[in-house]
């Protein structure tokens, strides 16, 4: 997982495509979008506009993906995301490869990072996120997830 504030993209030591993911994303002004996919670039890029309010971590299942690295950017709203490392996704759900998503019921050692608008944080393939959580009270909450295919980053 990486976590940086879209303010400050230079400082979060991005690899290229990651970085460049976020900066096309980005200026096609997602707060301004409906909740809705759009495409970037193709199947390689494309980001998900969405709105949703927050539930109690134990209310929610974790996800994981294996085709696409996840950039999860906030944009109103605060949300807490619970994760893990790969490899630390417990109690495996079926998978579900047209839509690149395997829930699990667990994560091993489970970390916590509060996102507020403009921060955002990604996860590898294979590293279980638990988004869209809030600890105190339910919330409105509006982001977007940037799918990056994992080819940018490691090609085969």
């Amino acid at each position: 997982m990486i976590t940086g504030h879209i303010d400050h993209l230079a400082a979060a030591g991005l690899a290229q495509p990651l970085y460049d993911a976020l900066v096309q994303a980005l200026a096609e002004n997602p707060a301004q979008k409906q909740p809705d996919s759009y495409t970037l670039d193709g199947e390689r890029l494309f980001m998900n506009v969405m709105m949703l309010t927050t539930q109690p971590p134990q209310e929610k299942k974790a996800e994981l993906h294996r085709a696409y690295i996840d950039i999860q950017l906030l944009l109103e709203g605060c949300e807490t995301i619970h994760f893990g490392l790969a490899e630390s996704a417990r109690e495996l759900e079926d998978w579900h490869p047209e839509q690149d998503y395997q829930l699990c019921n667990d994560i091993h050692n489970s970390q916590s990072l509060t996102l507020e608008p403009g921060m955002f944080a990604i996860f590898m393939p294979g590293e279980p996120h638990k988004p869209g959580c809030h600890d105190t009270r339910r919330e409105p909450v509006k982001k977007v997830v940037i799918k990056l295919h994992r080819d940018a980053l490691f090609p085969v």
